[in-house]
């Protein structure tokens, strides 16, 4: 008996494409409301047991920009026509997770989160953002730490480091805790939410898949730059 021929697949419609990318952008923009909202709070608080007044005064300064990004991404939401709560409640458990996974336990390490996973999820979203809409794009490239307010932090890194060079192997172990559990948590919630088949709407998730892992690798060399310059090992 003759086996019949495997039927065409389906072409995927126009409308089905832009379905999928508009799922990804508002998935997207979900996420990174959430981390900028959960950012707000972290800084807020790690603030508190700040050694001098200008240091809470840096990580307060950074809290208020974090809370000026929330607001923006939720702003286009609303643009959008969709509820920014709807939008971030499918990431909060996992965000929330993250946070406590990685809680400091001591000034030291909340400087050192601060550097570590704020940028390597802004480096994330920025290589994300080059494949994306103008608008959408515009947005992501809003939501950074300010280069003023990154150096700040640098240095105060610096700082610590030069006055008790004691802290070096474990601020550098920490740090390579932070990178794994980052980059950990971004394919986790890719996995879970299928978000990132936005990136190629027409494609496969194991093209997505080979995206992330393009972007993952960027990601992590520019960690290991920052690392450096801290005179610390990746």
């Amino acid at each position: 008996m003759s086996t019949p021929p495997a039927a065409a697949e389906e072409p995927i419609s126009a409308g089905e494409l832009s379905a999928r990318y508009d799922k990804f952008v508002v998935d997207l923009l979900g996420g990174i409301a959430y981390g900028e909202l959960s950012g707000f709070e972290r800084l807020s608080s790690d603030a508190r047991y700040s050694p001098t007044l200008n240091d809470r005064a840096v990580l307060g300064k950074m809290a208020v920009a974090e809370f000026g990004h929330y607001e923006m991404v939720c702003g286009r939401l609303l643009a959008m026509g969709m509820d920014p709560e709807l939008a971030m409640l499918p990431f909060q458990r996992m965000v929330d997770a993250f946070h406590e996974r990685t809680r400091p336990g001591d000034w030291h390490e909340s400087l050192m989160k601060a550097y570590v996973v704020d940028a390597i999820t802004e480096d994330f979203y920025a290589a994300i953002a080059v494949r994306l809409d103008g608008e959408t794009r515009g947005i992501i490239a809003r939501v950074r730490t300010s280069p003023e307010q990154s150096a700040l932090l640098e240095g105060l890194l610096r700082k610590m480091l030069a006055e008790d060079p004691r802290l070096s192997s474990r601020l550098a172990l920490w740090g390579r805790r932070l990178v794994g559990e980052a980059l950990t948590q971004v394919q986790r919630i890719g996995a879970r939410h299928s978000f990132l088949v936005g990136l190629s709407p027409d494609g496969t998730q194991e093209e997505a898949a080979s995206e992330v892992a393009t972007i993952l690798a960027q990601v992590t060399r520019g960690h290991s730059k920052r690392m450096s310059r801290l005179g610390l090992t990746a």
